[in-house]
C-alpha cells in the first residue's frame, strides 16, 4: 500500500509538472504569433492573424488588430484584420465588455 502511494504521488507530480511545462509552452507560442503580427512577411503576419482569430476577444487583441490595420501596407491582410476586429467587437458587446473602438 505505501509503495502505490507514492507511485500515485509521484505520478500527480508528473503531471503537475507536465502542465506547467506546457502552459509555459503555450504562453510563448502566443507571445511568438503577436510578435509576428509585424513581421516583414506577410506569410507570418496571415499565419498570425490566423491565430489571433481563433482567441478570446479581448480589449487589448482588439487594441493590437486596430494598430496592426494602421499599419498593414496589403489590402488584403487589412480586410481580414477588420472581419476578427468586427467579430471580437461584437463577442465583446456580448459578453457585456465595453470596448470602443474606431474600425475603419
Amino acid at each position: 500500500m505505501d509503495r502505490s502511494l507514492k507511485t500515485a504521488g509521484l505520478t500527480v507530480l508528473a503531471a503537475a509538472a507536465a502542465g506547467a511545462i506546457a502552459a509555459m509552452i503555450i504562453r510563448g507560442q502566443i507571445t511568438r504569433h503577436q510578435r509576428d503580427l509585424f513581421s516583414p512577411r506577410a506569410l507570418r503576419r496571415l499565419a498570425a492573424l490566423g491565430h489571433i482569430s481563433r482567441e478570446p476577444a479581448s480589449v487589448d487583441l482588439i487594441r493590437l488588430l486596430l494598430d496592426f490595420i494602421d499599419w498593414e501596407p496589403k489590402q488584403m491582410l487589412r480586410e481580414r484584420a477588420q472581419v476578427i476586429v468586427n467579430r471580437m467587437l461584437d463577442d465583446a458587446e456580448q459578453l457585456g465588455i465595453q470596448a470602443s473602438a474606431n474600425s475603419a
